[in-house]
């Protein structure tokens, strides 16, 4: 059968389209001009199915930083990533407690134990992260350390959730073609758009986050994009460069609730926590940020174990806002959160968790 020629021109008119839109976005950028909506999804969805060159790649990724990343092009970017991902089904309320990397902070693995917390106070998390890329020891670093097997199915994922109220999405198991971006920005070493897009692309799509930005220029932009996807959630950033609510000084914080953003700042002195140091929260190593983990869940008093309760009381705040202020509700979520650690709840959850995951018949 010969090919329509209309179908045969179309297809060529498309492709040389295709390969015009690379010129097309970097001369936006270029020009310190915005990417549409359309031209945002667009590379995007190029770079996830590798049909980008390490050059093109470095350039949109430049481009964007130099001229700042807008809502409407993360947002844009994020649902891209998404649709080659799929979504992970999991049923009633759940939170992500999640960072942007990139402060170098070398603080020990703060959301990791705040995920822990604030599951056995009874809310379901459904964590994503995946290894360090600017810390030694990422999310999934220090939880495969301790046990959890990470190499799961989708559907074991979910029913994890489900059976022991906490679960963990590793991302490049969900996001595999973002491995092509992953030489281009190790070359880089700067942050890229990528760092902001990874708290948005939980493939359970949670409406309840707490989520810590490092590059203070970015986090309206991430609360932006919260607000459009109607979450309720915390943006976060301290005020010493961390991407979390920190002890050591005051942070910022961007209150998404309606659809609405609203900026403030949070002393953890209101909050009835002792001011910290940079060293007191320090990490290291996988083997010595797990032993951190056991010893938070134990029981250990300190420094480390503020700045989780502190963390996992944003979370809480997040899935049950009130009316009070945000110092009230985070004083009362560390409280919830202490009585999960001195209980042994949350050291338990822990074994529970790791004995599931590796169970061939999954979690009962």
């Amino acid at each position: 059968m010969r090919p329509d020629p209309t179908t045969t021109t179309m297809q060529t008119r498309t492709h040389e389209a295709d390969r015009a839109s690379w010129s097309r976005i970097l001369g936006t950028l270029a020009h310190r001009r915005d990417l549409s909506s359309e031209d945002a999804a667009w590379a995007m969805d190029q770079v996830v199915r590798g049909d980008v060159t390490p050059a093109q790649l470095g350039a949109f990724l430049v481009g964007l930083r130099a001229k700042g990343e807008t809502a409407d092009e993360v947002s844009a970017m994020a649902r891209a990533v998404m649709d080659q991902a799929g979504t992970l089904p999991i049923n009633g309320v759940f939170v992500d407690i999640v960072g942007t990397g990139g402060d170098r902070s070398g603080v020990v693995n703060v959301s990791t134990m705040a995920s822990l917390v604030v599951a056995a106070t009874g809310v379901t998390v459904v964590k994503h992260g995946g290894r360090g890329a600017s810390t030694t020891c990422g999310s999934a670093d220090v939880l495969e350390y301790l046990g959890l097997d990470l190499d799961l199915e989708p559907q074991r994922v979910a029913r994890l959730a489900e059976k022991v109220g906490i679960t963990f999405c590793f991302a490049p198991s969900f996001h595999p073609g973002l491995r092509h971006a992953a030489p281009v920005r190790r070359e880089l070493g700067v942050p890229t758009v990528f760092n902001v897009l990874a708290p948005l692309l939980n493939p359970a799509h949670p409406r309840h986050q707490v989520v810590g930005v490092a590059d203070v220029r970015m986090a309206g932009v991430l609360a932006d994009v919260l607000a459009a996807r109607g979450c309720s959630a915390l943006v976060v950033r301290g005020d010493d460069g961390v991407d979390k609510l920190t002890t050591t000084t005051t942070s910022q914080v961007w209150m998404i609730r309606d659809g609405r953003v609203r900026r403030t700042t949070v002393d953890p002195a209101d909050v009835g926590l002792p001011r910290a140091t940079p060293t007191d929260l320090r990490g290291g190593a996988v083997e010595q940020n797990a032993e951190t983990v056991r010893r938070l869940l134990e029981g250990a008093g300190g420094p480390v174990r503020d700045i989780v309760l502190l963390n996992a009381a944003g979370a809480l705040v997040a899935v049950e806002p009130g009316d009070a202020s945000l110092a009230e509700e985070l004083a009362a979520g560390v409280e919830r959160c202490a009585g999960a650690i001195d209980s042994g709840a949350a050291a338990t959850l822990l074994d529970r968790w790791i004995a599931a995951s590796r169970s061939a018949g999954g979690p009962e």
